[in-house]
């Protein structure tokens, strides 16, 4: 199949793209941390999703290449592109005009959720399928991972990339030599939904740039060494909690352990009202929580136990409770439909 897109269906692909929720382990699947000591991270997808959909651009429009997102471009050629992941990603796949692209997110931006890696991980994913390809998911985050850490050189890891493209509850382990092993949770039924039932998300309503944060954190690493190997234990503690019987209490401890530690990476990972209603959560009788994401804004998580969550309602009543569900799958073509 030629790269100017599939004629069957107008040429019309979408796809679906969950965000995720990281739970322990952030900072480790930096390249300056994993390049020393192998990182781990345990991380979910939720049923928040980006969708993007790609086309060919009709004839009769003046602009051979139309981009639509939270501003829109009509620009001549790929290189004039401002949105520098579509602009590299089109480059990497060797996409030529015309062609129109388009996302919608249930989530905004620098909220901590990834938002970013799974737009460059379901871009991928509907441009292959544009070209008439099929490619696995270790391929579609091995290549957005490409495209935001090596072309773009953003100070970050690929944990995102890869909750995006497979989905489900997993532990990934960063390993020196670049590669990436995928080890998904298998649970016992019901686990899961014991799991979510006790997740309470506030947005903060602080958007940040993770860029700055995850920047300072970066030159830190060399010097944070053992809060990170620290971080990483807590990793593995999820990991092996989730496989033996689960206790929920011991699952929100560890996620206070880490965010306590997580704050000392970066000078802008928190700030004196995130710290604030950490407090008031916790006062209201959360086993534990975090910010998530790089920190400095976005979504604060906590695991409480279903009798406790309208008194941490109450403490946060100034803040947006959403509530998430558990997504099983990666990012996939929704239209034309797989199945």
């Amino acid at each position: 199949m030629g790269n100017n897109g599939n004629r069957k269906n107008g040429g019309l692909i979408i796809t679906r793209t969950p965000l995720r929720v990281s739970f322990a382990g952030g900072g480790t699947d930096l390249p300056a941390f994993y390049q020393h000591e192998y990182g781990a991270v345990f991380s979910t997808a939720i049923d928040k999703y980006v969708y993007v959909t790609v086309k060919r651009h009709g004839e009769l429009f003046d602009e051979p290449i139309r981009l639509n997102y939270s501003e829109t471009e009509l620009v001549d050629q790929i290189d004039e592109i401002e949105n520098s992941i579509a602009r590299e990603c089109l480059r990497l796949l060797e996409i030529e005009p015309p062609v129109y692209i388009s996302t919608a997110a249930d989530i905004p931006g620098s909220s901590g959720l990834g938002s970013s890696s799974s737009f460059a991980v379901g871009l991928l994913n509907a441009l292959h399928a544009y070209r008439g390809e099929r490619v696995s998911a270790g391929q579609l985050a091995e290549e957005a991972a490409h495209v935001e850490v090596d072309v773009l050189q953003r100070p970050m890891g690929k944990q995102d990339h890869y909750a995006a493209a497979y989905g489900d509850l997993n532990f990934f382990r960063f390993l020196p030599d670049g590669t990436v092993s995928v080890e998904s949770q298998h649970l016992p039924n019901g686990t899961f939904g014991h799991l979510f039932d006790h997740i309470m998300m506030f947005w903060t309503g602080l958007t940040r740039d993770s860029s700055s944060v995850l920047s300072e954190q970066k030159r830190n690493t060399d010097r944070k060494m053992e809060e990170l190997l620290t971080i990483r234990g807590h990793a593995l503690k999820l990991k092996a909690l989730v496989s033996n019987g689960f206790d929920i209490a011991s699952f929100g401890s560890v996620l206070d352990d880490t965010w306590q530690i997580k704050r000392q990476l970066a000078s802008t990972i928190s700030n004196g009202k995130v710290d604030e209603w950490y407090s008031a959560a916790m006062k209201a009788g959360a086993f534990g929580g975090k910010l998530c994401g790089a920190g400095g804004g976005g979504f604060l998580l906590f695991i409480v136990p279903p009798e406790r969550q309208k008194a941490v309602q109450d403490a946060l009543a100034e803040l947006r409770e959403i509530e998430v569900g558990y997504e099983v799958q990666g990012s996939r073509l929704l239209f034309p439909s797989t199945e």
